[in-house]
């Protein structure tokens, strides 16, 4: 029995991987000559959708196995096999049998790919090897510098995963310094990997160098740094950041105006969200579900009936149909106030028999939280013995616990 010792880089312990070296499964023997049967070409073997399956299932002991016996019938495993090889190991944190499959790739004829080196890198990512990652981009500098520009990348993109903001960070100037400018996608990235490890103020600088480079923010980027905002309960700067990036932006469809009017709802002025609901219409914008929510919940926890009716009134004129948000809007309103025999008014216009969803946008939550109806009914829809829930399920069973617990306060 041949053992191989493993030490992971970083807090990982030693693994050992241990493999017969003289003994294979038979199983996998037959595996292997079926393979090798009607994939031999030219002297090598192509086994590497099987080694890619056996990686997924965290067998690399089969697949160690598998090759070794291609390797005995006196054949060669393919380029592609040894990429899924190399993967198959990385991925299930043997670093020292990923790096011997490595070594000879690049000592063989492999041209080497953006694509194996990005999941390479990813699965060193994971387990904390990041000096391999700084390797790999060392090899690649010296066999084929072309490809750099993206290997930089996606290492950037590896170590924000990580929230390596230091290693990220020492990348890029290395980066710039070989004279490769910094592409849209990369700057993006690091305003996202900023908002989620970093402080307000390294996610602002990085917001603010991606400006100077002339690139946009894009999508996943301003909602990146709208969420930080709203968790630091900075409304008033998540404000200035939208009138910043532009309001007027049509590439990015109602996002910019929905997080304004919740920078306002969030602080409940009244005025300023019915204000900029009136500018977000005069700009050409129409309102969608989570424009609605958004000032359906400010209503509801102000208590203010007839703006929320007023609401509902435009959600049916503008054809948006309501969701388990807006439900909810209406019954914690009703309730809050005790107006429960008031509820079937508030919800005279909706349709009740209608399937619970959830389409608002999650940055809702992030500035108001769910509603007690919300999350109550979120655990009645996980009740499996219940096959079709409906909204007038959903509140007939909500009304029932809201009275068991009334009845029980007031017996104490």
């Amino acid at each position: 029995m041949e053992t191989f010792s493993l030490s992971l880089h970083g807090s990982f312990k030693f693994k050992r991987f241990n493999v017969p070296s003289h003994q294979t499964h038979p199983k996998n023997g037959d595996l292997a000559r079926k393979i090798i049967r009607y994939r031999k070409q030219e002297g090598f073997v192509d086994c590497a959708s099987l080694v890619e399956d056996l990686g997924r299932k965290k067998k690399p002991h089969l697949a160690h196995q598998l090759v070794n016996t291609v390797k005995s019938e006196g054949l060669l495993p393919d380029n592609s096999t040894l990429c899924a090889l190399m993967l198959c190991y990385a991925n299930n944190g043997f670093v020292l049998e990923a790096q011997v499959v490595w070594e000879e790739l690049l000592s063989s004829s492999f041209v080497l790919s953006v694509q194996v080196l990005s999941d390479l890198m990813d699965a060193y990512g994971r387990i904390g090897c990041f000096n391999e990652i700084i390797s790999i981009i060392d090899q690649v500098s010296c066999r084929n510098a072309d490809l750099l520009p993206e290997v930089y990348s996606r290492a950037i993109s590896c170590f924000g995963k990580q929230g390596q903001l230091e290693l990220m960070e020492n990348t890029l100037k290395e980066m710039v310094s070989r004279g490769f400018s910094v592409d849209s996608a990369t700057g993006n990235a690091f305003i996202i990997y900023y908002s989620r490890f970093g402080s307000l103020t390294e996610m602002e600088t990085a917001y603010g160098r991606l400006k100077r480079s002339r690139h946009l923010i894009d999508k996943e980027g301003i909602r990146a740094v709208s969420f930080t905002y709203l968790k630091e309960r900075k409304f008033f700067m998540l404000g200035e950041f939208l009138r910043d990036v532009g309001l007027g932006r049509k590439d990015l469809g109602n996002l910019l105006w929905n997080l304004l009017l919740l920078s306002y709802a969030g602080n409940f002025k009244m005025k300023s969200l019915q204000r900029e609901f009136m500018r977000m219409s005069e700009a050409g914008f129409h309102p969608d579900l989570t424009t609605f929510n958004i000032r359906a919940v400010a209503f509801s926890r102000m208590s203010m009936f007839w703006d929320l009716h007023l609401s509902l009134e435009h959600m049916k004129h503008e054809s948006v149909g309501p969701d388990l948000v807006t439900y909810g809007c209406v019954v914690d309103a009703y309730l809050d106030k005790r107006l429960g025999r008031n509820l079937d008014f508030g919800l005279s216009k909706m349709n009740l028999d209608d399937s619970p969803v959830v389409s608002t946008d999650p940055y809702v939550f992030e500035a108001f939280g769910k509603g007690d109806f919300h999350s109550s009914s979120e655990a009645f829809l996980e009740f499996k013995r219940q096959r079709k829930w409906t909204y007038r399920k959903l509140i007939a069973v909500y009304l029932k616990k809201q009275l068991r617990r009334n009845q029980i306060f007031w017996n104490y």
